[in-house]
């Protein structure tokens, strides 16, 4: 998912965590502040409840895939549940948290915003300014499909999930190349380094704050740390003012044999498949791969494209959906939160001709016909299974490095 840094109005959050605080309660994100909890009642309730409402999912705008899975599969099975699903797109996450945020200040209970698509930072904030309904995930009937101990959906980026959100599906980022042209591709970060020196003009990364060009930064940090050991998963400004220095020289010395000597980089993604599509760079990369086999079919991607293994992994993250605190709807709400998390549709996402995402249910507790069809969905050259991709997974950092390693990059190496 395409989770950005935020770009909340600080007088929006300033004031929701003041009035929060006057409020004699304790400071959200501080130790003994309770968030807002669900309601104690059964799932039939929940569902009687939910019948008739009109739920609004928010969520980036920019995937055409997503939206038309959310368009065409997901939301006629909500309606068979009496549930109708509206897609409200948006260009960026913390546009939906904004308003969530503006309405709670306002002290709006009847939220105009049911449901968000989210993860990292944006959902971090959200937690800080109890902005996200809490205990609430425990009473999807859904829930035992989920590993309770999957490290990837009890924690994003380092923010305990809390039941605060739903998970809805894995990713994993990856780089990938073009077989044709790169016939000794490199094994590691480091050896990627190396090949960037050795063929300048033919790699780039999108610019931060994109969110794949910002992955790549956290990705390289680790290499050039030695490993995700030596990076504390919290922020901590001591190790950022060690490690950061090293990345950001590594950076800036690769900007000359980068596309276009690194004077400009592709704004996001899209630009980056482009400028691979039209092999003006040999790689391209994503923290969606699934979608790359799709690509591949389609002709929007060379034939010869393929994931680039990496010694010791790459970054795994989840993305979950999120319930504020006022929605209007909520029980409509939990409901398509349930419905998307069933093994049916897990099923359906994970189909690269739908959307290709990697499924968070456990395939071990489906059921076995279910099961079956997960293994019988189509493969492609391009692209390794999910298990073998996501072995080495490395862990994302927490969100508190967003910023800084953002902010450090456009100083230190685009304005470098």
């Amino acid at each position: 998912m395409r989770t950005r840094r935020p770009t909340l109005s600080a007088a929006v959050l300033g004031t929701v965590l003041a009035v929060s605080a006057c409020s004699g309660a304790p400071e959200p994100g501080s130790e003994g502040a309770a968030a807002p909890s669900a309601p104690d009642r059964s799932w039939d309730e929940v569902l009687a409840e939910a019948d008739g409402q009109t739920v609004d999912l928010w969520m980036y705008g920019g995937d055409q895939q997503g939206n038309t899975y959310v368009d065409d599969v997901l939301a006629p099975a909500a309606a068979e549940l009496g549930v109708t699903l509206r897609r409200v797109p948006v260009a960026d996450t913390a546009d939906a948290l904004n308003r969530v945020l503006s309405e709670l200040q306002a002290g709006e209970d009847d939220g105009s915003v049911d449901l968000v698509w989210v993860n990292g930072e944006n959902f971090a904030t959200g937690r800080q300014a109890d902005a996200w309904l809490c205990d609430w995930t425990a009473q999807l009937p859904a829930m035992e499909f989920v590993d309770p101990e999957d490290p990837l959906l009890t924690s994003d980026f380092g923010t305990p999930v809390d039941g605060c959100e739903a998970p809805w599906h894995k990713a994993q980022f990856v780089l990938a190349y073009d077989s044709a042209d790169v016939t000794d591709p490199p094994a590691s970060m480091t050896e990627l380094f190396d090949w960037i020196e050795a063929n300048p003009g033919r790699f780039t990364y999108p610019a931060p704050p994109d969110f794949t060009g910002s992955a790549f930064l956290r990705q390289a940090l680790y290499a050039v740390a030695g490993g995700p050991d030596e990076v504390p998963a919290e922020f901590d400004q001591a190790a950022f003012d060690e490690v950061a220095p090293q990345l950001f020289e590594r950076l800036s010395g690769l900007a000359p044999s980068l596309w276009r000597a690194g004077e400009t980089y592709p704004r996001d993604l899209a630009a980056l498949e482009e400028l691979y599509a039209g092999d003006q760079v040999d790689m391209t990369m994503t923290y969606g791969p699934a979608t790359l086999a799709q690509q591949v079919a389609s002709g929007a991607l060379p034939e010869s494209t393929r994931v680039l293994p990496l010694d010791g992994g790459t970054l795994g993250n989840a993305s979950f959906l999120a319930v504020p605190a006022n929605a209007g709807d909520q029980a409509g709400a939990l409901v398509v939160a349930d419905l998307a998390l069933s093994p049916e549709q897990q099923l359906a996402k994970a189909d690269p001709a739908a959307w290709g995402q990697y499924p968070v249910v456990d395939l071990d507790r489906v059921p076995a016909d279910v099961r079956s069809a997960f293994e019988a969905l189509p493969s492609s050259p391009a692209v390794p299974p999910f298990a073998e991709l996501s072995r080495d997974a490395d862990p994302e950092l927490g969100a508190g490095w967003v910023a800084p390693l953002e902010d450090g990059w456009r100083t230190d190496v685009l304005g470098g």
